[in-house]
Order: structure tokens, then sequence, then C-alpha cells
């Protein structure tokens, strides 16, 4: 009976660039696989342990330079991957 009149509740997640708190469908996942690759999860759906991300490059330019990213997936992460998670931004910005 009344159940059906009850707002979802809406997932929030902080961004790792910016620190603010976000519904999770407006922040970009970037993931750790668990046979260690990193890569964005756009859909939220990839396998792995997560940290989230606004859609644009400051936040990731800011995660990177404070190191959150390697923090939140508790691992080194190579250069290279930065680079990949830029170009992968860059293309995927439409995502939503």
């Amino acid at each position: 009976m009344g159940v059906e009149c009850m707002p979802k509740k809406i997932p929030m997640r902080q961004c790792l660039g910016c620190r603010e708190m976000r519904p999770k469908g407006e922040l970009i996942r970037v993931v750790r696989a668990p046979e260690g690759e990193i890569s964005l999860d756009f859909r939220g759906k990839k396998p792995g342990r997560g940290a989230y991300l606004c859609p644009n490059e400051a936040c990731l330019a800011r995660a990177r330079k404070s190191r959150a990213i390697e923090r939140a997936l508790t691992g080194v992460i190579d250069p290279s991957v930065y680079q990949a998670l830029e170009e992968q931004m860059k293309a995927g910005e439409g995502h939503g």
C-alpha cells in the first residue's frame, strides 16, 4: 500500500578529486580488477575494487597529484595507467 510512494534512495559517493559527495550515477568509477588491471567503469558493473571521480579531467589530475586513487585502490599506479585513464575519460565524456 504505502510502500509504492517511498522515494528510491540515491546512493552517494565521494569524488577522489574534489572530495564532494554526489549521486553515484554522476560519477565515473575507477576500478581495480581482481587481476590488478585498472580502468574506468562508466556503467559501474565491472568486478573489483572501485573508487569514484567526477567526469572531468581536473578531478582526475587532483586525485593523481594527491595519490588518492592509489590509496583508495591500495596499490601503486603506473604513469601509463593515468595516461590511459585520461584518454578513456576524454573518449567517454558523453557516457551519460
